[in-house]
């Protein structure tokens, strides 16, 4: 906490990213075409390759796709003559990089019933051959790119007569059939499939494709992003009545192997895309899927009176696991898990490198029932060597989920105060804003040798983080804020600039100005004269001032506009500034005062109407 070095690293749940074997799915981007001399040594060196003509035709309609069409009609003949050249080699197509990227491509402009036929042929006639091209870097994606078309089948449809809905439900037949093939043979080879790094990316996408829910498709999802957001982010549809059982019939072939989600990292995976789907789909199924992989885990063998969820926390590949049951669990599962498994050992647990980050989602988890409170009283005893480890991430959870449950918030903002060192005197509490979001102790950041060295306002605002911007955001949520507020207004307006034009210092002066009274806001707003101009003309600071303005006051407003509307000329060339005076209606302002104040009075009723009501 004190060292300079460890502030300055991007907080990700911790300080840390921890990247997900099998996340990728693509073996590292290797650039060379399947059966080329890079791929000898997964053992699929003397295989068949498209022939260098195809793939330049393959090339070619790439090109064409990127085109577009103008008309759903020309669109459809070249999806039907491209799917012609596909036919008999759909499998080379789909295994070879240049083909795989076309098919995937093409596959969302064809009917179900050509995807449907393209599924059969890399199936072939009993499905066997599915093992072979989901498993593959380049086949894999393909296979998951046709199933996912699945959803495509129960699109209401629009003006449509009876005759083409049953066609439709015919064409969708097809698929369906090949879908559930595939499903047949990752039940008959479950533990190839949810071990391989390819085809457990096939087995993830089926289970949704099962549940009736899909995310984005791996090739446009964001590179970095968090795997525990896609639940947010999926999109449900209508599934056939044989999808329903079949997942159930999955699930169970899955669990058949749920040694694997604790010793494997990519099958490990396979079972939180299990546990999410079903969680959003069919939570009686989940129940019984956490009750039987919590039973696994916590009969495993350990040291004489420890619980053996302890070693599984500190494992790259079975914490991930821990932290989707946590996600997910019910009230009786939570505490459970607390009472029998980790109770007296949180703190511990906290400061581990791995083990911090379901503690995190258990915290999180907790805030809703009367559990947090003996989460925090013991969290709360090992504070201090918790930011010492770095973790940030537990401490801020912890203030999250004390401001979600409206308990023991005064007891956390004590305990901060004391491991930041400006509890005692009580004249150091007004500090404690620069302190936070630096996450320095006042000794280090007043650069004081001595316990009673006095108070160096001078010292510029700085080492702002983004560790201590979220812990004072979460600060900002607490009913009793006044220590916070009283130590904004110390600020100088220079620093209180620094702080709206800083990327992490912004959104707190943005967090605290627009929660404070009206008496509140106006003491900082009185602070901050003088420095509206050059807050508008900064890409941040401009944010932070229209923020400011939605909850300010008529008189507030016209305090703002009377500052900004003498530099004209200033505001209305800069690229941000102008944004604000168009908002601001400071032409209005300046040429029709009265109109710009009845306008004004007028929000400003119907912003506190709203405020009433929702009250």
């Amino acid at each position: 906490m004190q060292g300079k070095a460890k502030e300055k690293k991007p907080w990700k749940e911790g300080g840390k990213k921890r990247k997900h074997p099998g996340e990728d799915g693509d073996g590292g981007q290797r650039k060379k075409s399947l059966g080329e001399e890079g791929d000898k040594g997964r053992g699929d060196g003397g295989k068949k390759r498209l022939d260098a003509l195809s793939v330049g035709y393959f090339r070619r309609v790439g090109e064409r796709l990127n085109e577009g069409f103008e008309e759903d009609e020309e669109r459809e003949m070249f999806v039907e003559n491209v799917l012609t050249e596909v036919k008999g080699k759909a499998t080379l197509v789909a295994m070879d990089r240049t083909g795989s990227i076309t098919l995937q491509r093409l596959l969302p402009l064809s009917s179900p019933d050509q995807v449907g036929e393209v599924l059969t042929e890399l199936g072939g006639e009993s499905g066997s051959e599915f093992k072979a091209v989901s498993c593959d870097r380049c086949g894999g994606h393909v296979v998951e790119s046709a199933i996912r078309q699945m959803s495509r089948c129960t699109e209401p449809a629009q003006k449509e007569s009876t005759t083409e809905e049953e066609e439709e439900e015919e064409t969708c037949g097809v698929l369906e059939a090949q879908v559930l093939a595939l499903s047949q043979v990752v039940r008959d080879n479950g533990t190839e499939f949810i071990k391989h790094v390819h085809g457990s990316h096939v087995v993830r996408t089926l289970l949704h494709v099962l549940a009736g829910c899909l995310g984005p498709p791996r090739s446009e999802a964001r590179p970095g992003q968090k795997e525990r957001n896609a639940a947010t982010q999926l999109t449900d549809f209508e599934i056939p009545t044989s999808f329903w059982y079949e997942l159930k019939n999955l699930t169970e072939t899955l669990m058949e192997n749920v040694n694997l989600s604790v010793t494997d990292a990519v099958a490990s995976a396979v079972f939180q895309t299990m546990l999410t789907v079903c969680h959003r789909k069919r939570p009686k199924l989940c129940k019984q899927l956490l009750k039987h992989i919590m039973d696994y885990l916590t009969s495993r063998s350990a040291a004489p009176g420890v619980s053996p969820l302890l070693v599984f926390l500190k494992d790259q590949a079975s914490s991930h696991l821990i932290e989707t049951i946590i996600q997910l669990s019910h009230k009786a599962l939570l505490r459970n898990i607390y009472k029998n498994h980790l109770k007296g050992q949180l703190v511990d647990l906290a400061i581990h490198p791995i083990a911090n980050f379901p503690i995190q989602r258990l915290t999180a988890a907790s805030a809703r029932y009367k559990m947090f409170l003996r989460l925090f009283d013991e969290l709360v005893q090992g504070v201090e060597a918790i930011l010492a480890a770095g973790h940030m991430g537990v401490i801020i959870q912890l203030a999250e989920s004390c401001a979600e449950s409206e308990e023991k918030q005064e007891e956390l903002m004590r305990c901060l105060l004391n491991a930041f060192h400006c509890a005692e005197p009580g004249s150091r509490h007004v500090t404690c804003l620069p302190l936070f979001m630096s996450l320095l102790t006042y000794e280090v950041y007043y650069h004081s040798e001595t316990a009673e060295g006095g108070i160096h306002t001078e010292i510029p605002l700085s080492s702002i983080c983004y560790h201590g911007s979220r812990l004072v955001q979460a600060l900002a949520k607490f009913k009793e804020r006044s220590i916070l507020l009283s130590s904004l207004r110390t600020l100088t307006p220079a620093d209180l600039l620094t702080l709206a034009s800083d990327p992490a210092g912004s959104h707190v002066l943005q967090a605290l100005i627009t929660t404070s009274s009206d008496k509140g806001r106006g003491k900082i707003l009185k602070r901050l004269e003088g420095q509206f101009v050059q807050m508008a003309c900064s890409r941040l600071g401009s944010r932070v001032l229209e923020a400011i303005w939605n909850s300010a006051s008529v008189n507030q407003r016209q305090s703002i506009s009377q500052e900004l509307a003498p530099h004209e000329n200033q505001l209305r060339s800069d690229q941000f500034a102008r944004h604000v005076w168009a908002k601001f209606a400071l032409s209005h302002f300046v040429h029709r005062r009265a109109h710009w104040l009845e306008i004004q009075t007028g929000e400003s009723k119907k912003r506190k109407l709203f405020s009433d009501i929702l009250d």
